[in-house]
């Protein structure tokens, strides 16, 4: 009887690398890893630049160089696809759809959710996922599709402490860590002050597009996320600096 499709899920954070090493490593069967690229714009990718140069110049290679066929996804819809629409009813309809909600994000359901949706009906009845949960998260582990759904690092008793120090000892850590301790695109409402502060100072380009944004007049929302406007993080960093 032939076994049924492995594969992996895959951001190329620290606990998805480190189920793809350890899938290898104890010789666990694995067909492919699933990578879900949102865009910010067609030629911007929502990946912070570092990481998003780790995954296609370090990872990708590395992953393909153990045998590991790497399947790359990617929506029709972007970012700014989603924010520039127009509300097609109701009392707000004609505005600008503006940020997503925090909780309730668009992109992730339309950038991320559905692309992987589709793919997942093209593969055959059966197929198990790896998906990329320590032994230390516990509620996650309870969630998962029993059959459908296998943890690697709860199997092999890695905490995310664990697969942190896996990647850095195969040195496929994302550089993200250097500043931040989750991943996440970089326009993401649930970024937290490091990670933004990041952006403002070393990729201001990416910084002066959502300023434009920002700028968009009828807008159905003004807050960046659950209490600022974009421009309002712009000030609190800008008054940083003259201060330094």
């Amino acid at each position: 009887m032939e076994r049924p499709k492995f594969i992996a899920s895959c951001s190329f954070g620290k606990d998805s690398m480190a189920t793809v090493l350890l899938a290898k490593a104890h010789g666990e069967p694995l067909d492919e890893a699933v990578y879900c690229e949102v865009m910010f714009d067609k030629d911007i990718s929502g990946e912070v630049p570092e990481h998003r140069d780790f995954i296609y110049e370090t990872a990708i290679p590395a992953l393909e160089r153990m045998g590991v066929k790497v399947i790359v996804l990617r929506a029709q819809k972007t970012y700014v696809d989603l924010f520039t629409g127009r509300i097609t009813r109701g009392p707000k309809k004609g505005m600008v759809r503006s940020f997503p909600l925090c909780g309730k994000c668009a992109v992730q359901r339309d950038c991320k959710v559905r692309p992987i949706e589709r793919y997942q009906k093209s593969l055959p009845p059966g197929t198990v996922q790896y998906v990329g949960i320590a032994r230390d998260e516990q509620d996650r582990l309870l969630r998962l599709e029993n059959g459908r759904q296998i943890s690697l690092l709860e199997k092999y008793g890695f905490t995310e402490k664990d697969a942190w120090e896996l990647c850095k000892s195969a040195g496929l850590l994302s550089p993200v860590y250097a500043f931040t301790d989750r991943g996440g695109c970089w326009f993401c409402p649930n970024a937290k002050l490091p990670e933004l502060r990041h952006l403002y100072d070393h990729h201001l380009d990416l910084w002066a597009r959502m300023l434009a944004l920002q700028a968009i007049p009828g807008k159905t929302t003004e807050k960046f996320n659950r209490t600022q406007r974009f421009s309002d993080i712009d000030v609190i960093f800008r008054q940083e600096d003259m201060a330094a």
